[in-house]
């Protein structure tokens, strides 16, 4: 609190003239703002002594006015994975939800989501169909899937292994994820 006091009291007047220097040269648009007089900036500065500092208003300061104005504060790689993460969570058959949360994972960090950020349920979709399409994806995919489902649950996971049949306690095994995903994909088209 005291740290936050003391800078308050040395950069908040440096950073003011900083921000009414810029603010000045600052263009919105084709209008330039009109300067402020001697006397707003007098107003304006007693004001803001008497108000606490909050790294909130620095950087609302430093955007200037209009700053914000017709974007979202939500970068469009979040918001990405925001809808892709819900359409996951939504559609996936996955009644524990462990698959769901690795297949959202990966998806986040797909370079199909980044190529797709207009259109995340694209990119979604096209990860999905490389999963399938790749047996080596899909074993890892089970794999990961089933390590997760062991630290969650708090048991010893089940993992596949090639020539024996699957344990039929075993929540996850190629072929439920791979018809899971298959009925995902179809929910997708």
């Amino acid at each position: 609190m005291v740290a936050a006091t003391v800078l308050a009291v040395f950069l908040v007047p440096v950073f003011y003239k900083h921000m009414v220097k810029r603010y000045e040269e600052r263009s919105m648009g084709d209008e330039r703002p009109a300067p402020l007089s001697d006397a707003d900036r007098d107003l304006e500065c007693e004001v803001r002594e008497h108000r606490p500092f909050s790294m909130a208003e620095a950087l609302g300061r430093l955007a200037g006015p209009g700053g914000m104005k017709g974007a979202s504060p939500i970068s469009r790689l979040q918001q990405a994975q925001a809808q892709a993460s819900e359409s996951v969570r939504a559609h996936l058959p996955d009644p524990v939800g462990v698959l769901a949360g690795i297949l959202i994972r990966e998806v986040s960090n797909s370079p199909e989501l980044l190529e797709h950020l207009d259109e995340p349920l694209a990119g979604v979709a096209s990860h999905v169909r490389q999963l399938l399409a790749s047996a080596e994806m899909l074993a890892e995919l089970v794999r990961m899937t089933d390590m997760e489902w062991g630290r969650v649950m708090d048991e010893r996971p089940f993992f596949e292994s090639g020539g024996r049949s699957a344990n039929p306690d075993d929540p996850y095994t190629l072929t439920s994820v791979e018809t899971a995903l298959n009925r995902f994909l179809a929910v997708l088209r």
